[in-house]
């Protein structure tokens, strides 16, 4: 644990109904804590969506609870809305990690008594020379650390990430071995309210105003086309655009203001600079320019880059120009030190230039 203590730690630890989550509960009841299981109703969903959770809590012997923060998560889903409607791309996931999981969780189980929460989540918490500090993952491949940049630093803390030292292989093993239902249970890909991954059906029928016919142009201003919705295209699509160039063409911008969608060929889509807005820190507060390794997306490799933070603002320089810069989507920065990989902090993307 991070603190000495005259008693068993006493942990909430978020359990979805997932494996991750199960062992890491499983892993600290093993290590003495006194835990108790929260299942967090997010949305309208069925009575029954918490009954895997429910059954982990049960075989582990420890007490469970469901917690409804249906009306907190409203939040969540008008920032989704709202970004789509500005015609950015928002991640709903980090939002609600900062607003939710990391921010009412930890709330209610400090008002219950917990010295701590935890979670499945694939990151580790170090303490190190500026204090407690956010760090990827043992394994790279299954790090979840882009997730949680956004989350507010007070809290690390109180935060544990029992699996944030295991592949998913050793966690679907250790589960075999306790004998969780869930160990073979398929990962989550989709957003939790979202469960059939059509993003555009959903926020359609949220707001059916974003259903709003428009141009499909070039860079040059040239119409291809018509569209019926901005927030159905994204930066750097493909797929599904309705123009036929002869060679391929890509999503290269997005104006809510024209209700625009830009296409041109790939190399429109490079890009050596951003700018990012709402900068959250991990480490201490930085005034001068500095280099970081960035990522710009969940399943991107993190890059080499130079920052230069401003009041709530970040510009980003990359050494090699970037394909497919999201504005909505969160920038990453990493520091790395005799400990791993350090989350410096994150920042939403709002442009980015040559």
């Amino acid at each position: 644990m991070k603190q000495p203590l005259q008693r068993s730690p006493k942990v909430f630890v978020a359990v979805s109904g997932g494996v991750d989550s199960a062992v890491a509960a499983a892993t600290l009841k093993q290590a003495g804590c006194d835990c108790t299981a929260v299942y967090m109703r997010l949305y309208d969903q069925p009575a029954n969506k918490s009954a895997d959770a429910e059954k982990v809590a049960k075989h582990l012997d420890i007490p469970f609870e469901v917690l409804d923060l249906a009306g907190e998560f409203k939040n969540v889903i008008d920032y989704f809305c709202s970004e789509y409607k500005q015609a950015r791309t928002p991640n709903p996931c980090v939002f609600c990690n900062r607003f939710i999981k990391f921010g009412k969780l930890l709330e209610y189980a400090k008002a219950k008594g917990a010295d701590f929460i935890a979670t499945g989540h694939y990151a580790q918490v170090i303490r190190d020379s500026e204090g407690f500090a956010l760090y990827t993952a043992a394994n790279m491949a299954k790090d979840q650390s882009y997730a949680l940049a956004m989350i507010n630093r007070a809290v690390l803390e109180n935060v544990l990430f029992p699996v944030g030292c295991l592949d998913k292989s050793q966690t679907r093993k250790t589960a075999e071995n306790l004998g969780l239902e869930v160990s073979s249970k398929p990962d989550s890909q989709e957003i939790c309210f979202i469960p059939d991954n059509d993003y555009a059906a959903k926020l359609e029928s949220l707001c059916p105003e974003v259903i709003h016919e428009g141009n499909i142009i070039d860079s040059s201003g040239k119409i291809l086309g018509t569209h019926n919705g901005i927030h159905r295209f994204t930066i750097g699509q493909r797929r599904g655009l309705k123009v036929a160039m002869g060679v391929p063409y890509y999503v290269t911008k997005l104006d809510a203001g024209k209700n625009t969608v830009t296409l041109g060929p790939d190399q429109e889509l490079l890009h050596k600079n951003l700018t990012a807005v709402g900068a959250n820190w991990l480490i201490n507060e930085p005034s001068q320019a500095f280099a970081a390794l960035i990522k710009i997306r969940y399943n991107h490799k993190p890059v080499s880059g130079y920052l230069e933070p401003g009041r709530d603002t970040v510009k980003v320089s990359f050494d090699q120009p970037l394909c497919a810069i999201t504005p909505g989507q969160a920038v990453v920065f990493y520091l790395k030190n005799e400990n791993g990989l350090k989350v410096a902090g994150g920042a939403w993307i709002k442009e980015s230039f040559d």
